[in-house]
């Protein structure tokens, strides 16, 4: 004999939408412009079983959940790019010499100065008549 389940038993209660989720789940949100609400997220990843082990490994050689670790070093990471784009220490005398040579570019070489007559690929014709 089979139980029936009334409809309203199988369904889950609609999650909120805050103006806050409904903004990071927009199409075309630009990674870091999430709101600055205190929201979590998930991301869900493909790996392979090797990397998960070593990932798992690493995690419990530290005390920490898989979870943790993983969001631990993705946010590492990505410090480490943006700063890397964005940051640059010099001591005294490699400052004053950077500075120096932005302050007094060296002359064209030949090669620049020929590459700057060149005719620009996207006012080719043969380049207007591939992109049309």
């Amino acid at each position: 004999m089979t139980r029936s389940r009334t409809p309203t038993a199988d369904r889950r209660a609609p999650q909120q939408r805050t103006p806050a989720k409904a903004a990071s789940e927009r199409p075309g949100t630009p990674v870091g412009r999430e709101p600055s609400v205190d929201t979590k997220s998930s991301i869900n990843l493909r790996i392979e079983a090797g990397t998960r082990a070593l990932i798992d490994e690493a995690a419990s050689a530290l005390g920490k959940t898989r979870t943790d670790f993983m969001v631990e070093s993705a946010r590492e990471k990505a410090i480490d790019v943006r700063l890397d784009q964005r940051l640059f220490v010099l001591d005294d005398d490699r400052f004053d010499a950077f500075a120096a040579a932005l302050e007094n570019p060296p002359a064209p070489g030949p090669k620049l100065t020929a590459l700057l007559r060149r005719v620009p690929a996207w006012r080719t014709r043969v380049f207007s008549d591939q992109v049309a």
